[in-house]
């Protein structure tokens, strides 16, 4: 009987096992994990959970029972350390494991401070998984002081729970401004205020030069010549995807585990799904970090690997939330050219509309639900209303569906 292994119990994981049971596979599926916890939510690590208003049992993406009812061996709390591809085997918990054909949903891991600056320190946090989480908790209380280093999205998440917990923030990036590498300055602008707004202390254009204490952090030394006292630091610096298995198997890799448009790697058995793997997509190699490129790349892997031939073409969106501001973005903007701001119908809402030519490329809408859905469904359509509509607000959601 076939036997399908999969290396990485996160959201692409779990995505894939669910879906080839779904389809109707019916060989072994074998599931293998680092961690000791199921399969589980990233997203609420840093928000819901670290605030306490999420248990660990709602984290699960499934019940635990869900794996073993549906023929799902999992084998947690163990690391793939080889593939053997001659012999179709993989080397995991001191096993060979063989395989007909096997999935990479790897993921990515979160880039750390070197050692020479303090990263090693007690203290300095980055946040990807439950462990990470369950160790910084103990330091999130109210009037610790926090540093928090990078200015992108896990990072303003990060200040945004820190501050909700009465807790005193620096952030620090040291590019021009926040969000600089995924959104525009209108965008970087309103944030920028909303975590002044909640006594964030941000400062841009300024680095880290070190973090310093005697085994556990108690200060930061920064560019602008500032010397804080410190209580914890997280850094947030962005992920690197999780491809160290796959290059020393040998397959091909570009920012990422690289996989034709079906999901396959450069070895025809071996495919890869989620935040680990590259793809062609319209024109250009593209690697997507986001829950739903997890799931769906990760479902239609599970129909390729079955027969499916069905290209991959996803439809991008993404969310963060910060505070009491849920922002949602359709799209991707890379090569915009100018962005258009429209005020939304309630207080407090906005949507920022991105174009090359006349071309609607993505849309960032803060607490705008409707902005949001209004501009997926246009850019998944592939139609473009024209840049003096959006900025009008006289030109109502349903009017631009039409325009």
């Amino acid at each position: 009987m076939s036997h399908i292994v999969i290396i990485g119990a996160g959201q692409a994981g779990a995505a894939l096992a669910a879906k080839l049971r779904t389809l109707g596979f019916a060989g072994h599926v074998t599931m293998i994990g680092e961690e000791a916890a199921p399969p589980y939510q990233r997203p609420p690590l840093s928000k819901k959970y670290l605030l306490g208003d999420m248990a660990l049992e709602r984290l699960y993406l499934r019940p635990p029972e869900f794996y073993a009812e549906n023929g799902i061996e999992l084998h947690l709390s163990e690391t793939a350390v080889a593939i053997d591809r001659a012999d179709r085997k993989v080397i995991a918990g001191g096993q060979a494991l063989p395989y007909d054909q096997l999935a990479l949903t790897t993921g990515a891991v979160p880039r750390r401070l070197p050692g020479a600056v303090g990263g090693e320190l007690a203290g300095v946090h980055v946040v990807r998984t439950l462990a990470d989480v369950d160790a910084m908790a103990p330091d999130f209380v109210a009037g610790a002081r926090a540093l928090i280093v990078g200015g992108g999205y896990i990072g303003l998440e990060a200040a945004a729970v820190a501050a909700s917990k009465g807790m005193r923030v620096t952030l620090v990036e040291a590019a021009d401004r926040i969000l600089q590498r995924v959104a525009a300055p209108e965008t970087s602008t309103w944030f920028r205020a909303l975590h002044r707004a909640h006594g964030v202390d941000l400062r841009e254009g300024t680095g880290l030069v070190r973090l310093t204490g005697g085994g556990h952090v108690t200060g930061a030394e920064l560019t602008d010549g500032t010397r804080l006292d410190l209580d914890l630091a997280i850094v947030g610096i962005g992920v690197t995807p999780a491809t160290e298995l796959a290059e020393s198997a040998g397959l091909a890799i570009e920012n990422g585990i690289a996989v034709d448009t079906f999901g396959r790697t450069s070895d025809p058995a071996i495919w890869a799904a989620g935040d680990c793997a590259s793809f062609p997509w319209r024109g250009v190699r593209t690697r997507l970090e986001s829950v739903q490129n997890a799931i769906d790349q990760a479902e239609a892997v599970a129909a390729n690997m079955l027969g499916a031939d069905a290209p991959y073409d996803p439809k991008p969106w993404f969310w963060s939330d910060q505070y009491d501001v849920k922002l949602q973005i359709a799209g991707l903007n890379a090569g915009y050219e100018r962005v258009i701001v429209r005020e939304g119908d309630k207080a407090g809402s906005i949507s920022h509309w991105y174009y090359r030519g006349e071309s609607l490329l993505a849309v960032d809408a803060m607490n705008d639900p409707r902005a949001y859905m209004t501009a997926k469904r246009l850019i998944e359509a592939g139609r473009s209303p024209g840049a003096a509509l959006v900025a009008d607000p006289a030109t109502g959601l349903k009017a631009l569906m039409t325009a």
